[in-house]
């Protein structure tokens, strides 16, 4: 069967599967309910073509508006605009529409006229410094005139809706057919209320089974909600009352004042206030991928796009709906995720078995119509009565249920509740799961390529040693002096390094605080600046920045060029020590003296570097150069020719539990390697410590790794644990020939915004809660809200719960389906009536479908789970184990029924006219039973015992519980509607002793050794 699901259902993958590949396998699904519940949580492909042409459409939109603008530029001396009265009555002086005119249309002509940005500030009431008030008052008038940054959202569906599309089901509205035509037809022949019995019991059995089906779809539907509010949690820095702070995405007005960085999402349109180097990718919102320069010439700024490099700040101007990106999310939102491969094949499987149901299921009414048939020639008989119109429809009703017993609906659902399930359990324990394939797949995982810093890390850092003017020194705690005996000159370019040459801000909060913004490296940096005695703003009014070059991990290097008092000018630069070293070609010395590098004081401070290393510090070198004559922002940073100023060693220890995490995840036979930037000392180092790097891994530098030919990469990877000074693109090799050569799982960890493209390579991408950038967020699967290394590790637990869950489900799925089809087929065609009727099989199928599924697809995670090796990339899903099972229960099962069915009188000693109902309750109980027994059993698929743990489980204990009661209920006091018989205790006794007995067989079964795949 894997072959062929594999062949038929194997296109769709868990990550970029093509449109088309999604179009075909639902092509395959022949036989299919309730398309309306099937594909529910499949993706609308309709929906994602609308977003397509709205991308197209705002190209050209773009496009044209630019040349129009240019056109225009030379002609149009100026504006006719007139303020709404109830925008001025507000105190505001330009429109929502008039401000959504020129961003969208990047009208600069119009800009100009309203007099450029600080003109638009003034007309929104606020300030390009100190941002807007946030008085009461002012927020809701402004709030009324502009809107707030909300997008139109479909409502949420509700409980009837799930009660109408359950309904929707073929099988159910055919049987709802054949009860009317009971109805009737036993109504006219039977009077009421006899002759509506039938009737009313498949009735009274549909609506049962649309209730419990809608219930548990409703409720996977809160879930998923609750799920996408988490997905849509974005904080953003603003300016308010002239103080830096981080508010949500969502309270975000017209007039704020928003700071951006590489990897920021921009958060609403507006224009561009001032930055360096700003350069923002439009992709997601016109599909085109050349990143866009926005500066004052250019200063439009729309959201939904992204900070591809540089910084900078922005003045909003329109926010929710009235933005471009707004109207594309109201349509995106209703795309719907992609299905996940084993959705698909499930899907498969229930096509595969829904086709021999129903062949049986017509092989089973031609016979029982046939036996009535030839019954009735026997007896001379050709008129059809009242009552053989009510039994052949009865005959009908029972081949329709063989239908909806064969077709295992709750297959593929089953997978969405599980899914949903442990993404919701997963949020409890940090792990954000943005898409739901990523849960099955990390369930495979036999690769983490994981980041250092800040994963297994604590990223909290600080500078615990210096090398500055060839003294190394411990930094102290004493806020006086930190570090001594060093040369003012050395100490005054430090200083001016540190606090210019900073993507950090140091500003006061509302309660006149000093607070320390940006990244862990730099608010290290700025509080050891401050702790020298510096004075952040002292030193930024001081000199003027001229041009900045953030840091970016290719470069692993940061530089600024900042005009000094007299005119001159001056470089900084920082980043990995040995690179910035290697730009260096003078130090300062102990005198405080600028001198040449010679070959002793390089081998001092690549001394120092690797001394610092080796204590697992994470080394920067900080550097100056004096630049000669002018210098303007078109001119790049010098890239050599430096003075180096001093070594720095920050501190960043390993998290608690990394060791424990990365010895669990060996257990579990899943690799884990390290893949960072940093020096490969302090590399080695951490990974040691961590557990990482054993006695016969191989630890190498991304420059080294880069020069590797296929043949020496295809011997170093199974043996790689440490990759350090790895820039974005060895970390894309690594992920790629690990997938590709070696058939691994790889599941990735990043948090900057180059790390995307290894995010969307691997199987798994995992983005960092914390420190990672919202590009990063975006090109992940599960985002590690704690960026804890532990975190990844439970992902990995639940990701393998959910697989064994879904596997338990079908096979104890497919064993009801293969007894209740033989047991009616061969009773139908070996005796001539079918000992399970309609309304008796409606509850076997609502038993095995939604209860089961609640039962065995909501188990929660133990740790055996981490023992066993994963299943890899090539693993059968249902696999030899589950064969064996499913064979062995359904051999005793059909054993228990078929000795029933032919002993059943002489044994139970059933005599009288009721004898033969009677004799059928017994087998509906003892099936009925077996299935209890056979789904406590299926807890374990490989184990024998199966009642550890078992009340842990809240809801398998209440789906077992109330499968009882309800079978119990339906036995003793709804004979009329289920065709059944009050039974003795003796009778219940051995129906519960035939269903017992099936978990000693079930343990003797799993003594037979098979192979696993």
């Amino acid at each position: 069967m894997d072959s062929y699901l594999e062949k038929n259902f194997g296109e769709v993958k868990a990550k970029n599967s093509s449109e088309e590949a999604l179009r075909r396998w639902r092509k395959l699904v022949g036989i299919v309910k309730n398309p309306k519940r099937r594909f529910r949580f499949t993706a609308n492909l309709s929906k994602r073509s609308q977003v397509r042409a709205i991308q197209r459409s705002n190209q050209e939109k773009l496009r044209v508006a630019l040349l129009v603008s240019k056109a225009a530029l030379g002609f149009i001396q100026g504006i006719a605009y007139s303020v709404p009265e109830e925008v001025k009555a507000a105190g505001f002086d330009i429109d929502a529409d008039e401000l959504g005119s020129i961003v969208e249309n990047h009208n600069v002509k119009k800009l100009k006229g309203h007099g450029g940005v600080e003109g638009i500030a003034n007309k929104l009431s606020t300030s390009v410094t100190t941002g807007i008030s946030t008085s009461d008052d002012l927020l809701i008038r402004r709030k009324d005139i502009y809107g707030i940054n909300k997008f139109t959202e479909t409502p949420p569906r509700g409980f009837w809706i799930f009660v109408w599309e359950a309904l929707q089901d073929t099988t159910l509205m055919i049987l709802g057919v054949c009860a009317l035509v009971s109805l009737i037809v036993g109504i006219a022949t039977e009077g009421w209320p006899k002759g509506a019995h039938d009737g009313l019991g498949i009735v009274a059995s549909i609506l049962l089974v649309v209730f419990v089906t809608a219930t548990s779809d409703y409720k996977q539907s809160l879930q998923f909600r609750d799920l996408d509010k988490e997905k849509k949690k974005i904080t953003v820095q603003v300016t308010r009352d002239g103080y830096r702070q981080k508010i949500s995405i969502y309270d975000l007005l017209a007039g704020d004042v928003v700071h951006l960085s590489i990897g920021d999402q921009v958060p609403a349109d507006g224009v561009f206030i001032s930055g360096y180097s700003l350069l923002i990718n439009e992709s997601s919102l016109t599909g085109e991928s050349e990143p866009v320069n926005v500066s004052t010439e250019n200063p439009f700024l729309s959201s939904g796009t992204k900070v591809q490099d540089g910084s900078g700040k922005m003045l909003i101007t329109s926010v929710g709906m009235r933005t471009q990106w707004g109207k594309l999310m109201a349509t995106l939102s209703e795309g719907g995720d992609d299905e996940t491969p084993l959705q698909v094949k499930l899907n498969g499987v229930a096509t595969i078995i829904g086709k021999i149901g129903l062949f049986f299921a017509v092989i089973t009414f031609a016979v029982l119509v046939q036996g009535m048939f030839t019954h009735k020639m026997k007896e001379g008989s050709w008129s059809l009565s009242g009552d053989d119109a009510v039994e052949i429809l009865e005959y009908f009703a029972i081949a329709v249920t063989i239908v909806v017993v064969a077709v295992p609906e709750g297959l593929p659902l089953a997978v969405t509740l599980s899914l949903a399930f442990a993404m919701k359990k997963m949020m409890n324990d940090k792990a954000l799961v943005r898409h739901l394939a990523a849960c099955e797949t990390m369930g495979s995982a036999t690769t983490i390529c994981s980041d250092k810093t800040g994963t297994l890390t604590t990223n909290h850092m600080t500078v615990v040693k210096t090398c500055v003017a060839e003294k190394i020194q411990d930094v102290g705690d004493s806020v006086s002096s930190p570090i001594s005996d060093i040369p003012d000159f050395s100490v005054r370019l430090l200083l001016e390094s540190i606090f210019n040459n900073t993507a950090g801000d140091v500003v006061k909060n509302k309660d006149g605080k000093v607070e320390i913004l940006g990244s862990p490296t730099e608010a290290a940096l700025l509080e050891f600046g401050i702790k020298l005695g510096g004075d952040y703003h002292a030193q930024r009014q001081a000199s003027d920045v001229t041009k900045v070059e953030p840091f970016n991990s290719a470069k692993k290097r940061m530089g600024v060029v900042i005009e000094l008092p007299g005119g001159s000018f001056r470089a900084h630069c920082k980043g990995a020590s040995e690179i910035i070293l290697a730009a260096c070609d003078k130090f300062i010395d102990s005198n405080g003296q600028v001198v040449p590098l010679d070959e002793t004081s390089v081998n001092y401070l690549s001394n120092t570097i690797e001394l610092f290393a080796c204590e697992a510090l994470r080394t920067l070198c900080l550097a100056y150069k004096e630049i000669e004559g002018e210098f303007s922002g078109a001119s790049a940073i010098p890239s050599e020719g430096y003075t180096c100023i001093g070594i720095i060693g920050i501190k960043d220890p390993v998290r608690p539990g990394v060791k424990e995490s990365v010895a669990i995840c060996r257990s579990a036979g899943i690799t884990v390697r390290m893949v960072t930037g940093d020096n490969i000392n302090t590399a080695k180092a951490i990974a040691r410590e961590c557990g990482i790097l054993t006695d016969d891994g191989i630890a190498i530098e991304g420059p080294e790794f880069r020069e590797k030919n296929e043949k020496e990469l295809y011997e170093i990877i199974p043996k790689l644990q440490v990759m350090a000074r790895s820039s974005p693109l060895d970390k894309h090799t690594l992920v790629r020939h690990l997938r590709t050569t070696f058939q691994e799982v790889v599941a990735v960890t990043g948090d900057g915004t180059n790390d995307a493209p290894a995010l969307h390579e691997a199987d798994i991408g995992l983005a960092m809660g914390i420190s990672g950038t919202e590009v990063a967020k975006e090109s992940a699967d599960v985002i590690i809200l704690d960026d804890n290394f532990s975190t990844i590790v439970t992902v990995a637990k639940w990701g393998r719960s959910v697989y064994v869950n879904i596997q338990k489900f079908v096979q104890f799925q497919l064993t009801v389906n293969v007894v209740a089809l033989i047991v009616n087929f061969t009773s139908a065609c070996l005796t001539g009536s079918a000992p399970l009727t309609a309304v008796q099989l409606l509850w076997v199928n609502m038993i095995m479908d939604t209860l089961g599924a609640l039962a065995l697809a909501t188990e929660p995670p133990n740790d055996d789970l981490m023992k066993r090796a994963p299943v890899g990339r090539k693993g059968n899903f249902i696999s030899n184990v589950m064969w064996r099972n499913i064979f062995g229960q359904s051999l005793y099962q059909f054993i228990v029924i078929w000795y029933l069915q032919t002993s059943g009188k002489e044994v139970f000693q059933l005599i009288g006219s009721d004898s033969d109902i009677i004799l059928n309750t017994l087998i509906f109980n003892s099936f009925v039973f077996c299935q209890v027994f056979n789904e406590i059993s299926s807890r374990e698929m490989e184990k024998i015992d199966v009642i550890t743990g078992i009340l842990k489980n809240n809801v398998f204990v209440a789906v077992i519980s109330c499968t009882v009661v309800f079978q119990f209920i339906i036995v003793q006091f709804m004979g009329v509607f289920a065709n059944t018989f009050p039974l003795t205790w003796q009778q219940w006794f051995a129906c519960i002793a035939f269903g017992f007995l099936s978990m000693p067989i079930a343990a003797i079964v799993k003594m037979i050794h098979v192979g696993s795949s």
